[in-house]
């Protein structure tokens, strides 16, 4: 199983958190399929790549320190398909959704930890 992760702390309203978010993940062709407000778990559209490729994100939000100046975000990107090649297709998406959440202009990214 491949899996990568990565802890983002970014500057936002915990209350614009959610729906900015959702946005970030949709753009990189991911469907939210789970949220409890405090963890979103999100899964790469079907269609372009075999089952056994297709990617999960789970997003961990830190709401106990969280606030108006900054949040943390742990981010883990996985799917079924063995590592074998260092640019394999989880790396891809995890390289992705890294640049969606790094140039996202409705936050300040003020730290990553990871990649």
């Amino acid at each position: 199983m491949a899996r990568y992760t990565c802890l983002f702390t970014v500057a936002i309203s915990v209350n614009n958190l959610p729906r900015v978010l959702n946005d970030t993940l949709e753009s990189c062709n991911l469907d939210i399929i789970y949220d409890t407000g405090d963890y979103m778990m999100a899964r790469e559209v079907p269609g372009q790549v075999s089952f056994p490729k297709l990617v999960t994100v789970e997003v961990l939000i830190d709401k106990t320190t969280a606030t108006d100046e900054e949040i943390r975000m742990n981010f883990v990107i996985k799917n079924e398909e063995l590592p074998l090649q260092v640019d394999n297709h989880c790396r891809q998406m995890f390289n992705q959704v890294s640049q969606a959440v790094s140039d996202n202009q409705h936050w300040k990214l003020i730290e990553t930890v990871g990649g």
